[in-house]
């Protein structure tokens, strides 16, 4: 079975919990993705979304001045480097996300994974598996 590693995303840019919502979108208009990892010391204390950034912020009247701490998803799912890619997408079915961080045995974020990776490494039934956990409509 392949390892997350083998196919996820490395090139992953990361925000400052003290920048902007501002800068965090241009970040992401910049590399094209819809979250970014939020560090802190060398190590992952959060997520942001552009969801986070429209409900969080933008619905509540707060300007592209707000920091991303204010905002981000303070607890993080994640997987590991070395993990096996069915059981993550799984596992990600199960808690309804369409991407995580990868993170080293010293959790250290090495990359990320999302419902594209999963889809290119050909395990069909792993893929729709995947899609019926965090594809259905509201």
């Amino acid at each position: 079975m392949e390892k997350v590693s083998e196919v996820m995303t490395r090139d992953v840019r990361t925000i400052g919990p003290q920048e902007t919502i501002r800068e965090a979108a241009a970040k992401m208009a910049d590399a094209d993705v819809g979250s970014l990892p939020v560090g802190e010391d060398d190590h992952l204390v959060g997520m942001i979304t552009d969801r986070d950034i429209v409900l969080r912020a933008v619905a509540d009247g707060r300007d592209s001045a707000t920091l991303v701490r204010e905002v981000m998803t303070q607890q993080i799912k994640y997987c590991f480097d070395d993990e096996n890619i069915d059981a993550v997408a799984r596992n990600m079915a199960e808690l309804g996300v369409r991407r995580l961080p990868v993170v080293n045995r010293d959790k250290r974020l090495v990359g990320m994974i999302a419902l594209s990776n999963i889809a290119r490494c050909g395990h069909t039934g792993t893929t729709n598996a995947f899609l019926d956990g965090v594809a259905t409509p509201h």
